[in-house]
């Protein structure tokens, strides 16, 4: 499992975030995305060394990029006038990413880090790129584009369940089971109107296949969340952690993750 969750935090460290903030806008962000190879290489660096200083060093490069990021909130959130469920969105985008440079930090270095063992906080920095920054990105773009109906709570939602996944980290496994639900509730929203409106206005086949890629992926990968969550509450069976590598963590960043910010960006330069 190890060696798969590596190879896929450096997609999300190399490619998804860049790429994502070429598609976010807002003060700063086109900036650190230039920037963020100089942070992102030694991040991914640490994953394949052994735990200790110099792993530790390399992982606080990264971590300081990601508090960078996060610091682009406040300046965001100071030049708009509401906090609308797009904003909210973008904005969880920003916040996303510090969680996972903390947690990398942390297990590269061996700390425990609030009673959290090593493998949970190695989980927790993929999970923090992907159904963190990208979930969120993408949630809010979908809403800016489409609009109405159900658009905004979709773009809500997925915040709302991310911040519900992170607290059932403190609490217990039946908070997570929440988070999940709404989570899972809002990618599917996401998911939905992906294929059904926003792949319609594609420039190109390969745009639009790519949409439409990513709103099929997340009818699978959502449900294995929703599976795991529903199993480590009620100690049903579910898929291992290393299953839902493969399964869960793959789809989500290859199919879900690559295809859409892929597409969005084609979507952004043919209206340029």
């Amino acid at each position: 499992m190890t060696a798969l969750v590596d190879l896929i935090v450096m997609l999300g460290m190399l490619a998804v975030v860049p790429m994502g903030l070429g598609l976010l806008g807002g003060p700063g962000s086109r900036a650190l995305a230039r920037l963020w190879p100089l942070a992102a290489l030694p991040g991914a660096l640490a994953l394949w060394l052994p735990r200790g200083t110099t792993a530790t060093a390399l992982a606080s490069v990264y971590a300081a990029a990601t508090v960078a990021l996060a610091a682009l909130a406040p300046l965001r959130l100071a030049r708009r006038r509401s906090l609308a469920p797009a904003e909210l969105a973008a904005l969880t985008a920003l916040l996303a990413p510090s969680v996972a440079g903390l947690a990398l930090v942390a297990e590269r270095s061996g700390t425990e880090l609030f009673g959290f063992d090593l493998d949970i906080l190695a989980l927790t920095v993929p999970h923090f790129h992907f159904a963190g920054f990208t979930a969120a990105l993408v949630a809010g773009l979908v809403c800016r584009t489409v609009g109405t109906g159900p658009a905004r709570p979709a773009a809500l939602s997925v915040p709302v369940g991310t911040l519900l996944v992170l607290a059932g980290y403190f609490v217990d496994d039946w908070a997570e089971l929440v988070g999940a639900v709404v989570l899972t509730a809002g990618m599917w929203l996401v998911g939905l109107l992906t294929w059904r409106d926003v792949s319609r206005r594609a420039p190109d086949r390969l745009t639009a296949r790519l949409l439409l890629c990513s709103a099929a992926v997340l009818v699978v990968t959502m449900l294995l969340a929703l599976w795991w969550a529903l199993g480590e509450a009620t100690g049903l069976t579910h898929p291992t952690l290393t299953w839902m590598a493969a399964t869960h963590g793959l789809g989500n960043a290859l199919g879900f993750a690559l295809c859409a910010l892929l597409a969005w960006r084609r979507l952004k330069e043919s209206t340029a």
